[in-house]
């Protein structure tokens, strides 16, 4: 018999508690995200995965919100954010903190999530516009791109799903290494 832990068993951390872990070297820029799910699922993937921070770029909704609220279950309180009108303009500061960005998009040289080894150090993942992807201005000033492998006729996925396979590999790779 294998029994479903009830709420309390779960030992989840407060907000505080949270806050004070070391987290992750890993910060998720959202390039002009249209949607309020989209956004609060993937402040939930931050939070599981006890990253640094989201950078919300450009048309990205920002909290609180309710639908950004609704998704996150909370997140919103227990991720730091911050908001840039230009997405630019976060990946320099990123750059300039000694960050690596790695754009989550299908290029003439993307690398495969799976062939790529995050080794220790500081990362920034900028996912893109459910429509129109990540801005080309943005995919100049990164250091590389990833895409995820993908067999079906659509090739793509949505942004929020994208973004928790992506941050569980980095945040599998990352945890190993340590």
């Amino acid at each position: 018999m294998n029994r479903k832990l009830k709420l309390q068993e779960l030992n989840r951390s407060t907000i505080e508690e949270f806050k004070a872990t070391d987290k992750l070297p890993v910060i998720v820029v959202l390039d002009n995200i249209r949607s309020l799910s989209n956004v609060g699922s993937i402040f939930r993937c931050a939070d599981s995965f006890g990253i640094v921070s989201i950078y919300l770029c450009g048309i990205t909704p920002t909290p609180p919100h309710r639908e950004i609220t609704k998704t996150a279950i909370g997140a919103t309180l227990s991720v730091d954010w911050k908001y840039f009108e230009h997405t630019e303009d976060a990946i320099n500061e990123l750059k300039e903190n000694g960050y690596q960005i790695a754009s989550v998009e299908q290029t003439e040289s993307t690398k495969k999530l799976g062939q790529k080894t995050f080794d220790l150090g500081k990362y920034a993942v900028v996912m893109g516009n459910e429509v129109e992807g990540v801005q080309q201005s943005v995919i100049d000033l990164s250091d590389f791109c990833l895409e995820l492998d993908q067999f079906g006729t659509k090739h793509s996925l949505n942004v929020s799903v994208c973004a928790g396979i992506v941050l569980f590999e980095i945040s599998r790779q990352l945890r190993t290494s340590s």
